[in-house]
């Protein structure tokens, strides 16, 4: 199997990716994660499709292990599902002898990882991610974290895996619409740091779309790839890591303002064409760039007009990770595959830019 490292201030970890790769899970928890008790997590959907089968298989290998669920979706990724799952760990007896094992989307990585970073201090995790979305992006990383009133991921932890088992058989349990908004996340990994990877996803979407195993682990492995280096060179944040959150700026932004309404995918899909309309208005993004990016992210994802409202999107704008003295900075393209490193790879945009093109957008659309 094709092991991506990952470089942190503790050491590294592999990010496993390889069809048919979930079924060595036993033995790879036993060789990179050994623990005395395995706490698996996974929303109830995902459940009884990837999370209770590997319970079992890990039980059958003779190691202790018990699964904990929450309801599927967004509006679970919160300080209080976060408070229910330790609560649960702790009544039934886990200690700092445990490993959290989250299996399931980008929702399940970020709520399992916080609640392994923050149990008894914080216990090792191991990811499993059954998306799309989380193969590619929630799972690799070491980002942890819930939702709040204010904001989308403003409450977490850095807290690195042990191990990330990437299966891209699994994303045929999905439903296409799901697959959708996972492929947002590759295009952006070529949008800003690969333009032939990005000609390659959309010359082979229909293939990817369809979940065809060796189309879904090619694309997966080389988002892996992309992201790791990223990581591996600023675990925290503190500089380049922010290209990674090209679209997610506006992204987060409008998806807070629909209530977690528009799914992750189509809320990045806005915020990449407007965040490289901002771009070329202020004459940093290559004239262009939008359209092609919007042409190719119709073919995933709704890019109509949205019921919002642009102040209150300015209103989230504000209580961005990357806001100083509540200044929003975006993250702008040069051209497809490169980022203009600014200031801190970001740039401090003015409010009225971004009100002008937030309100055109969200009223006529993005669409090409």
């Amino acid at each position: 199997m094709t092991a991506v490292r990952v470089q942190t201030r503790e050491g590294e970890y592999p990010v496993l990716v390889e069809v048919g790769v979930l079924a060595d899970l036993p033995g790879l928890l036993s060789e990179h994660a050994p623990a005395r008790r395995y706490a698996f997590i996974s929303d109830d959907n995902v459940a009884s499709l990837h999370g209770h089968p590997s319970m079992e298989a890990v039980r059958a290998a003779g190691l202790d292990a018990s699964l904990f669920t929450f309801p599927a979706g967004e509006a679970s990724k919160t300080r209080k599902s976060w408070s229910i799952l330790t609560d649960e760990l702790l009544e039934a007896g886990f200690g700092r002898d445990t490993c959290v094992v989250a299996v399931g989307g980008g929702v399940t990585t970020d709520l399992a990882g916080f609640v392994a970073a923050t149990f008894l201090r914080g216990v090792p995790v191991v990811q499993v991610p059954t998306s799309y979305l989380a193969m590619i992006d929630a799972s690799v990383g070491g980002k942890t974290g819930v939702d709040v009133a204010a904001g989308k991921n403003l409450v977490g932890a850095f807290h690195a895996p042990r191990l990330v088992v990437a299966d891209p058989e699994v994303v045929r349990t999905l439903p296409k619409g799901e697959r959708a908004q996972g492929l947002v996340e590759a295009l952006k990994h070529g949008a800003i740091l690969d333009a032939a990877y990005f000609e390659r996803l959309r010359s082979g979407l229909d293939a990817l779309l369809a979940a065809e195993p060796l189309a879904a682990e090619e694309a997966v492995l080389r988002s892996v790839e992309i992201k790791a280096d990223v990581v591996s060179q600023d675990e925290r944040e503190g500089g380049f890591r922010q290209v990674l959150n090209f679209g997610h700026t506006l992204g987060h932004a409008l998806e807070a303002a629909s209530q977690y309404g528009l799914g992750h995918g189509s809320a990045v899909a806005f915020g990449m064409v407007l965040e490289a309309e901002v771009g070329e208005r202020l004459g940093v993004t290559q004239a262009g760039t939008s359209a092609v990016l919007a042409a190719v992210l119709a073919c995933l994802v709704d890019l109509g007009p949205l019921p919002l409202d642009a102040e209150a999107t300015l209103r989230f704008l504000r209580a961005d990770k990357k806001a100083r003295a509540g200044r929003p900075r975006v993250v702008l393209l040069r051209t497809l595959g490169e980022v203009d490193p600014g200031r801190g790879w970001s740039h401090e945009v003015g409010e009225d830019l971004l009100a002008e093109v937030l309100s055109q957008g969200t009223a006529r659309g993005v669409s090409p």
